[in-house]
């Protein structure tokens, strides 16, 4: 989630049968034979006639096995949880997990398709507009996940994950008052959550205030909780406002060698006013490289 717009996430169906109606029995498991010509020998039905077996629908996976699949790779969540979309199209589930895997695969106009399928057969489930959300958001098309984002906060209007997406949306929307707005409400939700303090330093960042960005980022980071992402945006503040020694180190934290000297030659770039002071880029792209 955290990212810089200036600068730039069977079980084996058992088959079963219909089962033929058993010889019909007398009292006591005495069988009499109708009298010949009668109603009931004539209405009698023939073996050779009966119903053929009728596969039963195939079953839904357990809560273990859906538990278990998200241990695994994008991919086979994504066919697991496509599986499960197929059968049933009103799961939300379902949906709402097949849309973040193909999300995480990159494939986001699918993720964002899908994830629209759930929000208009089931409007109330937050989970859902939250999902569509974030697809719009990987999409760059923050405009389009800025009613979702809305209607998950209705929904859930203690959630900060709903506000502070709609920040993003804002952001992408070119809505900077508005961003802020939402961005400072996501953290007050969620005062020890490094999340949406992140997202807040990292707007402060885009917006040149680095000063604030960095004392916010460096509070995220003493945070239970707080990954890599943290201390990689934070190396970015630093960079950005030339301590590049102190932002060297803690990027050598998480990342291999070769990979920081490149962010390392793009900051010394941007703050020297080179070529790549112009560029769009975010730290999670240089990351990504």
């Amino acid at each position: 989630m955290c990212r810089m717009s200036a600068f730039a996430a069977t079980a084996l169906a058992a088959l079963l049968a219909l089962q033929a109606a058993p010889a019909e029995a007398g009292w006591f498991g005495r069988k009499d034979k109708p009298a010949e010509g009668s109603v009931d020998a004539k209405a009698k039905p023939s073996s050779q006639n009966a119903a053929p077996a009728v596969p039963a629908a195939p079953a839904r996976a357990t809560p273990q096995e859906r538990a278990a699949v998200e241990r695994m790779d994008p991919l086979a969540r994504a066919a697991f949880w496509a599986r499960e979309f197929d059968r049933d199209p009103t799961d939300a589930e379902a949906g709402v997990s097949l849309a973040r895997a193909l999300r995480s695969m990159g494939r986001n106009d699918e993720a964002a398709a899908t994830a629209q399928q759930v929000a208009t057969l089931a409007p109330a489930n937050a989970e859902a507009q939250l999902e569509l959300a974030r697809a719009h958001i990987a999409r760059g098309q923050g405009f389009y996940a800025i009613a979702p984002a809305e209607a998950a906060a209705a929904l859930s209007p203690k959630d900060w994950r709903a506000v502070s997406l709609l920040a993003i949306g804002y952001e992408q929307a070119q809505r900077p008052d508005e961003a802020l707005a939402a961005h400072r409400r996501a953290l007050a939700l969620a005062p020890a959550n490094p999340a949406p303090m992140t997202n807040l330093a990292m707007f402060l960042a885009a917006s040149g205030q680095t000063a604030e960005a960095e004392q916010l980022l460096r509070r995220a980071a003493a945070l239970p909780g707080a990954d890599m992402k943290v201390r990689q945006n934070l190396a970015l503040v630093l960079g950005l406002q030339g301590r590049f020694d102190e932002a060297e180190k803690l990027a050598r934290q998480d990342l291999p060698p070769e990979l920081v000297a490149n962010n390392m030659a793009y900051l010394r770039a941007v703050a020297g006013g080179g070529p790549a002071a112009g560029a769009n880029r975010s730290w999670d792209a240089m990351r990504a490289q």
